[in-house]
């Protein structure tokens, strides 16, 4: 995996401190530890979860329902989607066999998605036994907030030990129009509940014309607030009409907040993390951005997608998927779930293809995939 680092590590050798925006600017693109640091001591990753380029696949990311309570524009198309049917979906029995499946052979991060992962009345039991599997190191969730904030406190105690918050807009009108749903103070009210119990960052998707002129207003909030902003570029997927002069690049958005935080520093990042990651001087919190689109990060990807229909996928943007519902509902043995499971994986490729092109490729919406 040495080779795909390369080109990131290039210039790493500079010297990135101060102030200098050169600096800043260079390490804002070549920061890459060395993905040998990534092989867990403790729970080896089986064969099962190594790809043919070597990455060693430790995330699971489980979509637990295709339903939300919101509406938001680069996720459902207008029209709303074709939800599955109930009993097509995977149940907790079947979920809790595949995580487990999964956990034994090396994963130790799961993140819950949808959908709204908290509106499955069965959450909590869910993030209970999830949490005790033998291996398992981190249990999150991503979740629009909107019934987050009577919920969480259960759900940390029931094993949940990391939250990303989706937010796109501090204006409550924009809130409205861009969800198509009331709800913004509710996600406010999540925010500062999952900062008390110790949980931080906040998701926003940015598009231009919509959002983009709040950057520097989000960035403000971890002065004073302990969370981690995380900037996401706009992706496209089927039936939300994505357009790249929607598309707001990531040195876009870096040049806005350079020009207003000009202490603004990149941190070292781990060769898994999808976000490029930053602190301000004098800032509770931080700012990262995550730049599928101009920046892929498939070099180092360690993560696998289970979605709620229980179809396998390896890759946000790849359009293959193969059941595990269908086998486990016919009675398979973990061996036979493994081999479907493992060469799933052997197939995934080097990268996702590029921006324009992804958006030609047949893809599900995303949320049906799950976020």
């Amino acid at each position: 995996m040495g080779s795909y680092c390369a080109a990131r590590r290039t210039n790493r050798q500079a010297s990135f401190s101060g102030n200098n925006e050169y600096a800043t600017r260079a390490f804002a693109t070549t920061s890459c530890a060395s993905l040998s640091e990534d092989q867990p001591k403790d729970n080896p990753v089986s064969d099962m979860l190594v790809d043919s380029f070597g990455r060693l696949h430790t995330y699971l990311r489980i979509s637990l329902t295709e339903r939300c309570n919101l509406r938001c524009q680069y996720c459902m198309p207008a029209d709303g989607v074709e939800l599955t049917p109930s009993p097509q979906l995977l149940t907790k029995t079947e979920i809790l066999r595949c995580a487990n499946l999964f956990v034994s052979s090396g994963v130790n991060k799961i993140r819950l998605t949808g959908g709204e992962p908290t509106i499955r009345k069965d959450i909590e039991d869910i993030c209970l036994e999830l949490s005790n599997l033998k291996g398992l190191k981190t249990l999150s969730m991503t979740t629009n907030g909107i019934a987050l904030a009577r919920k969480l406190p259960k759900l940390k105690e029931c094993g949940l030990n990391s939250v990303n918050i989706s937010l796109d807009t501090l204006v409550p009108a924009k809130f409205e129009f861009m969800t198509r749903r009331k709800g913004h103070e509710k996600v406010m009210d999540a925010i500062n509940a999952s900062i008390d119990l110790g949980f931080n960052p906040v998701n926003c998707v940015v598009m231009r014309g919509f959002n983009d002129d709040e950057i520097c207003d989000f960035v403000e909030l971890t002065r004073e607030k302990p969370i981690d902003i995380r900037f996401i570029e706009f992706m496209p997927f089927d039936g939300n009409v994505w357009n790249v002069k929607k598309l707001v690049p990531y040195s876009e958005m870096l040049d806005k907040v350079m020009k207003r935080f000009t202490s603004l520093k990149r941190v070292q990042d781990h060769p898994t993390d999808t976000a490029k990651n930053f602190t301000i001087d004098g800032h509770e919190g931080r700012v990262s951005f995550i730049t599928s689109m101009t920046e892929h990060f498939c070099a180092g990807c360690n993560r696998l997608r289970l979605l709620a229909d229980g179809n396998f996928k390896v890759c946000l943007f790849g359009p293959s998927e193969i059941s595990l519902r269908d086998p486990l509902r016919r009675g398979a043995e973990d061996d036979e779930l493994k081999e479907i499971i493992g060469a799933a994986v052997k197939r995934k490729k080097a990268s996702h293809a590029g921006m324009f092109d992804i958006a030609k490729t047949a893809n599900r919406p995303m949320i049906h995939i799950g976020g």
